[in-house]
């Protein structure tokens, strides 16, 4: 299961090459694959995709917009360095947000995504007794909010989510491998799922809430 899960079941969505380098380039900035100061080279990125350069600075453009790159005049463009101390801010804002995003898609998704929901909870059930490995536990996790997200209905919402969601798995990339019982948070997203896709708001508003301040709690032990 890889972070483009949600958008390829969504196929009658057309989706330009600008929109499809953008969601490439984020997932790989937000699991750290491009390191964080690396410079970011749009031919490199154009011949490594197939598609033409002018699709990749648009995305680019974007991704300054997200915080995951910075450009500078003279320069080129760079790969954010992960912003540890933004901890605060990102979860404070979350922990307002993520309970609305569940309540509002508990209560008005459609049957197909609530099926889509318990299927993604059979599968991270099948993970955590498997041998994934902590980055394939982190994708996880970013398919999960992002449904979720999705679910809501509310794009202004969605796009917010998003964007707080990528700042605070690229810190727990960061350090990932000092951080206990991976497997165990994202199995938190079980019940979670399994909550939405039954329609029970409130339960799944205080089950949001519980795992925002689980990941800012293991953050810091960690940091």
């Amino acid at each position: 299961m890889n972070a483009t899960t949600i958008t390829e079941h969504c196929p009658e969505v057309p989706v330009s090459l600008a929109e499809q380098a953008y969601g490439r380039l984020r997932d790989r900035l937000t699991m750290l694959e491009i390191r964080p100061g690396a410079m970011i080279h749009d031919a490199l990125l154009a011949s490594e995709m197939g598609i033409g350069r002018t699709p990749i600075r648009e995305a680019l453009k974007r991704l300054e917009t997200d915080h995951l790159v910075v450009s500078y005049a003279r320069r080129g463009t760079f790969a954010t360095q992960v912003d540890i101390t933004a901890l605060s801010d990102v979860s404070e804002l979350r922990r307002h947000l993520e309970p609305l995003a569940a309540h509002k898609a508990a209560l008005s998704a459609p049957p197909a995504v609530r099926q889509q929901m318990q299927d993604l909870a059979r599968t991270l059930e099948e993970l955590a007794c498997g041998d994934a490995t902590n980055r394939t536990f982190m994708r996880a996790d970013l398919d999960v909010h992002r449904l979720i997200y999705r679910a809501a209905g509310n794009d202004h919402l969605e796009e917010t989510l998003v964007r707080l969601d990528n700042l605070a798995t690229r810190i727990w990339c960061l350090v990932l491998d000092r951080v206990p019982g991976v497997s165990g948070h994202v199995q938190e997203h079980v019940q979670l799922l399994e909550a939405i896709a039954a329609g029970r708001a409130d339960e799944a508003a205080g089950l949001a809430l519980d795992h925002v301040t689980s990941f800012e709690r293991t953050m810091r032990v960690v940091l």
